[in-house]
């Protein structure tokens, strides 16, 4: 359990209480999202599970607009699905997978109207129009992904792209191969773990023009340098399937 203050004790045992609902509204849901502390019952850090800051999400999940189908990878309580449905008019299907089972229980509770599976995300099946994630950051690699062997931020993207025909991610600033955060214009930049993870992939990740420094300092017990990326995942199957890169079902055998 990682060290609160008074005020964030507080806020955390009134969101518990909140649990007991039958239901919950919006506003309910929010100070959900805002207050359930990851780290209340957890060592989150070993697994490099920080909630998205509410405040971030609907800048990240407004690329995912026009997606019928999404699925939320790494979900935490729901923070990225429900503000992707809830900017879709409450009418896009949304999965989230989430392997924490305390996580998923919060998180049908927060957002009941999503499918829960508490799974892996190596674990997820069936295809969707987008993916969303803010993966496990940190020196982590634990995901076992299809084609990229490294840390798992990027290993939940290989996933994703056997999944949707596009994604949408938080990835932590050296994972990307851009500057744009706390720029005054965007930068293209050399990333050697991101060329590794392009060469194994086939994966293009864009940048989406959101800076994300505003929102450095709501993540809790971390204040990362992130960024938000796009990717064409119908482009880089394609591209695999050209370039003789290993599909899914040849990965996994």
């Amino acid at each position: 359990m990682a060290k609160l203050s008074k005020a964030q004790i507080a806020a955390h045992q009134r969101a518990e209480e909140l649990l007991a609902l039958d239901v919950l509204d919006d506003d309910q849901r929010t100070f959900m999202l805002d207050n359930w502390q990851e780290s209340a019952r957890h060592v989150n850090s070993a697994a490099g599970a920080f909630f998205t800051p509410s405040e971030l999400a609907p800048s990240v999940v407004c690329y995912a607009n026009g997606a019928e189908t999404i699925i939320d990878l790494c979900a935490g309580i729901g923070c990225l699905g429900l503000w992707a449905w809830w900017l879709s008019g409450r009418k896009a299907r949304v999965t989230c997978v989430e392997i924490n089972p305390d996580y998923v229980a919060v998180g049908k509770k927060v957002f009941p109207e999503a499918e829960w599976i508490c799974a892996s995300v190596t674990e997820a099946r069936g295809q969707f129009d987008c993916a969303l994630s803010n993966p496990p950051f940190g020196k982590t690699a634990k995901i076992e992904a299809p084609r990229y062997s490294g840390e798992d931020d990027l290993a939940v993207v290989d996933i994703a792209s056997d999944l949707a025909s596009w994604g949408v991610f938080i990835l932590p600033s050296m994972s990307v191969p851009f500057e744009y955060s706390g720029r005054t214009c965007y930068r293209e930049r050399q990333s050697a773990k991101y060329d590794r993870f392009t060469a194994a992939t086939g994966i293009q990740l864009l940048c989406e023009s959101t800076d994300t420094t505003f929102a450095k300092p709501l993540w809790r017990g971390v204040a990362p340098n992130v960024e938000v990326a796009s990717c064409d995942f119908e482009e880089a199957r394609a591209h695999r399937q050209h370039a003789g890169l290993p599909l899914f079902a040849e990965a996994a055998a």
